[in-house]
C-alpha cells in the first residue's frame, strides 16, 4: 500500500476523529481570514483619510475683504499645502441647496446671509492640519469654528488597532488549539494501530515508512481545513461585497481584486500544510520512538 493510500485508509478508518481534525482548521483559517479581510477594509478606510486631509475653517460674520485676503495668504505659507477653496456666503448656500434639494422646506429657510464663509484647505502632509488648527484657533476674533478629521483619524487608528490585536490573538489561540488538536489525534492514531506499526517494522519497513502516512495525514487536515476556511469567507464577502461597498462608499472596503484572493488563499493553503504537517510530526516524534 503507498503512503498516500495508507494515509487516506486511516483517514476513513476513524471519520469522527478526521472531520474534528478537518473543522477544527476549518474555523482557525475562517477566523484568519476574516480578520484579514476586515483588516484590509480598515487600513483602506484609513489610508482613504490620510491621502486625504482637509481642514475647514469658517470664518465670522463681517470681515472685510483685506481680512479674508490676509488670512488665506497666510495660510499660503503652510508647507504642503495642496489647495486652498474660498467659499463665499452664497457659494455655501449653492452647496447646501444641492445637498437638501430633495427637501425644499429646508432650502426655503435657509438664506446665504445666516451661512458662514469658510476656507477648504487640502494639503498632502496631515501633520500640518494640527499647525494650522492650532494657529487659527487662536484668531477668536476672525475664527468662528474649525473642522478637520482628526477625531475621524483618531478613531479609525484606535479601530484598525483594536482589530489587528484581537485578530492576532483569535488567530494565535486558534491556531494553537488546532495544533493541540491534530497532535492529540494523530498520537490517538499512532496508539490504535500500534499492533500494525509493530509488524510492519518487524517485515523490515522503514522507521520514515511507518511515519509518512502520518505525516501525510495531517497535512491533509491542513490543507482540506485551511481551503473550506478560506473559501467560506471568500464567498461570504464577495456575496456581500456590493452591500458594504456601497455603504462605505467611495471607499471600496472589500477588495475586488482576484490577486488579493488568491494571495492570501495561496498563503492560508501553505500555512494550514505547514501547521497539519509540524503537529503530525510532534505526534509521530512523541509516539512512534524507534
Amino acid at each position: 500500500m503507498t503512503p498516500i493510500k495508507a494515509a487516506w485508509h486511516h483517514i476513513r478508518r476513524s471519520p469522527f476523529q478526521s472531520l474534528v481534525a478537518v473543522m477544527v482548521m476549518t474555523i482557525s483559517f475562517f477566523a484568519l481570514f476574516l480578520f484579514i479581510v476586515a483588516s484590509h477594509g480598515m487600513s483602506s478606510v484609513l489610508n482613504y483619510f490620510e491621502t486625504k486631509p482637509e481642514i475647514t475653517i469658517f470664518l465670522k460674520d463681517g470681515l472685510d475683504r483685506d481680512t479674508v485676503e490676509n488670512l488665506q495668504k497666510e495660510l499660503t505659507n503652510y508647507p504642503n499645502i495642496r489647495e486652498i477653496k474660498f467659499i463665499s456666503k452664497e457659494k455655501a448656500l449653492s452647496i447646501y441647496q444641492e445637498q437638501n434639494k430633495d427637501n425644499p422646506m429646508l432650502t426655503e429657510m435657509v438664506t446665504a446671509s445666516i451661512l458662514p464663509a469658510s476656507f477648504e484647505v487640502s494639503v498632502s502632509d496631515p501633520a500640518v492640519l494640527e499647525q494650522i488648527s492650532e494657529n487659527f484657533s487662536a484668531k477668536t476674533n476672525q475664527i468662528d469654528e474649525i473642522i478637520y478629521q482628526k477625531d475621524i483619524i483618531r478613531s479609525l487608528l484606535t479601530w484598525t488597532s483594536f482589530i489587528r490585536q484581537t485578530g492576532v490573538i483569535i488567530v494565535t489561540l486558534t491556531s494553537l488549539i488546532t495544533f493541540l488538536i491534530i497532535f492529540v489525534i494523530i498520537g490517538m492514531k499512532i496508539t490504535n494501530r500500534k499492533e500494525e506499526i509493530n509488524i510492519s517494522r518487524s517485515l523490515g519497513a522503514s522507521s520514515f515508512y511507518v511515519k509518512r502516512p502520518f505525516l501525510l495525514e495531517g497535512i491533509f487536515y491542513g490543507a482540506v481545513g485551511s481551503l473550506a476556511g478560506t473559501g467560506t469567507v471568500v464567498a461570504a464577502t464577495l456575496y456581500f461585497s456590493s452591500k458594504i461597498n456601497s455603504f462605505f462608499d467611495p471607499i471600496t472596503f472589500i477588495s475586488m481584486e482576484p490577486t488579493f484572493y488568491l494571495t492570501y488563499i495561496t498563503a492560508s493553503l501553505l500555512l494550514g500544510i505547514f501547521i497539519g504537517y509540524l503537529a503530525s510530526y510532534f505526534g509521530v516524534k512523541r509516539y512512534i520512538r524507534f
